[in-house]
């Protein structure tokens, strides 16, 4: 018996799937448990069987992780994707959002980035100075919790 090329796209096995969508079997399965993937039918041996929509849905999936979005975010652009024709101010709004929150991340980690450039110039330079007791008096580890030298008032 031959299968048509539909048939066999919509016979896919989890492990394909894997593959096709650069995911694990244990994230595809994983999905579905969220309720992110329907449930895939089974053959008689009781295997998933997906189909090319399974893998598209998959592929936005990955993507969607890929562009920072949790998957409760992303169960909400699955929804519009599905139910809503005219979603784009919504989706707008979500990307606006996300956006938002990178862009306060960044600032946090430049403020890190710079804390971190001061200390190494501290200790830099302490190294410079020939300081015999640089190993010991490391500016960076007599710092006190409250950011000031230990000792210093």
């Amino acid at each position: 018996m031959v299968q048509d090329s539909n048939d066999a796209a919509s016979n896919m096995q989890i492990g394909e799937v894997a593959r096709l969508t650069a995911l694990t079997v244990d994230a595809i399965r994983y999905y579905e448990r969220r309720a992110l993937l329907p449930k895939a039918r089974r053959s008689p041996g009781r295997f998933r069987l997906y189909c090319s929509e399974h893998v598209g849905r998959l592929v936005f999936i990955r993507q969607m992780q890929g562009l920072g979005f949790s998957l409760r975010e992303i169960r909400q652009l699955l929804d519009l994707r599905e139910h809503n024709q005219e979603a784009c101010h919504e989706v707008k709004d979500l990307l606006k959002n996300k956006l938002e929150m990178v862009r306060s991340k960044i600032r946090k980690l430049e403020q890190l980035e710079h804390e971190l450039v001061l200390d190494l110039r501290k200790c830099n330079r302490e190294l410079a100075d020939g300081n015999k007791q640089a190993s010991t008096s490391c500016p960076i580890l007599s710092r006190s919790p409250n950011g000031r030298k230990r000792g210093a008032s």
